[in-house]
């Protein structure tokens, strides 16, 4: 079984459908056009309103009560606030997960078979948003932006959230995604993420925008540099803020930007000279933190398996290769 085997169902539909013929030259017959109905079908086929059945298992598994009813930039802690000109500090964990290399599709498919993918990309990425408590606050091009926390949990539980959510939305798109892409002739697919958390006193919520031509966001730094931490990230890494590696106070998850680089300009994301504010990026190694939590193990040939069910009992996922082995660099471009 594999959590995410629907989303990637309607993906091989689409490009066993897809009109531009690009797969059937030199067999002898050209590819049939999909109608409109199929493509409504392939459209509709993951409910707007309802997680794949694939990914629900997990869910369930989790014990996760889902909230579907979420607006774009109106998170529910603070939809208050809504066309007013209150404004309220609170902390908020910030994260931009973006999929790079997606507009090579348009090199073989045609713009309704591009659509049907990355469309069940972004679903994915939003329903294991939800599965981890995340609120999706705006979608940019193939991006998606995230707020994890409420009133209801503290910073730690928060982060843990974030982080547990782009790891295993991050394994998806550099394995499965990227392994059939791959095999249609569609390089350079991955993803790359940014994790940030701005405390009390760094976050101010409020109502941005005119009429209902506004959102409730945050004003804060470190909400913006989630997505600039994000551009650091190598090919399906992810790099996080220092205020999160001080929220998970487990050094073997992190080693600093500039360690990868090799240069000193990238240690810190952010500095403030005359205020002697240094804030220190970090590479995020989610495959090793991702082999720690409870509903992950593996078998003994190395094949990552999910646990299901009540006491998490495991049950296999052959399709999911081994996560990487932890004694080869993590930091490459493979």
């Amino acid at each position: 079984m594999n959590i995410y085997d629907d989303y990637m169902n309607i993906i091989k539909e689409a490009v066993n459908t897809d009109s531009s013929n690009y797969f059937n030259k030199g067999i002898g017959y050209p590819t049939p056009k999909r109608s409109n109905e199929q493509f409504v079908n392939l459209y509709s086929k993951i409910n707007e309103n309802k997680i794949a059945p694939s990914l629900r298992i997990f869910s369930d598994t989790l014990g996760k009560t889902i909230d579907f009813n979420q607006e774009l930039g109106s998170h529910p802690s603070f939809r208050h606030l809504k066309s007013t000109s209150n404004t309220e500090e609170h902390y908020i964990v910030s994260a931009f997960f973006d999929i790079k290399g997606s507009t090579n599709l348009f090199k073989k498919f045609d713009k309704e078979t591009v659509f049907l993918i990355t469309n069940a990309i972004l679903k994915a990425g939003i329903h294991t948003a939800l599965i981890f408590g995340g609120y999706v606050h705006r979608l940019q091009g193939d991006g998606i932006f995230v707020y994890f926390g409420n009133k209801s949990i503290d910073e730690k539980e928060a982060v843990s959230q974030a982080l547990q959510a782009v790891s295993v939305y991050t394994y998806f798109v550099k394995n499965d995604l990227k392994e059939y892409l791959q095999a249609q002739g569609i390089e350079n697919i991955s993803i790359r993420s940014g994790i940030d958390l701005g405390y009390n006193k760094d976050v101010l919520w409020g109502n941005s925008g005119i009429g209902e031509i506004s959102e409730i966001t945050t004003s804060s730094l470190h909400t913006s540099l989630a997505s600039k931490m994000q551009s650091s990230a190598t090919s399906n890494g992810v790099v996080v803020g220092q205020y999160i590696k001080d929220e998970m106070m487990v050094d073997e998850y992190f080693s600093t930007v500039t360690s990868r680089t090799g240069s000193e300009n990238d240690r810190y994301i952010y500095r403030i000279d005359d205020r002697n504010f240094y804030y220190t990026q970090y590479d995020f190694r989610w495959e090793k933190f991702l082999k720690k939590q409870k509903y992950v193990a593996t078998d003994q040939m190395g094949n990552a398996i999910v646990k299901t069910g009540a006491n998490l009992s495991p049950l296999s996922i052959p399709s999911l290769k081994p996560i990487a082995s932890l004694n080869k660099p993590y930091f490459s471009n493979e």
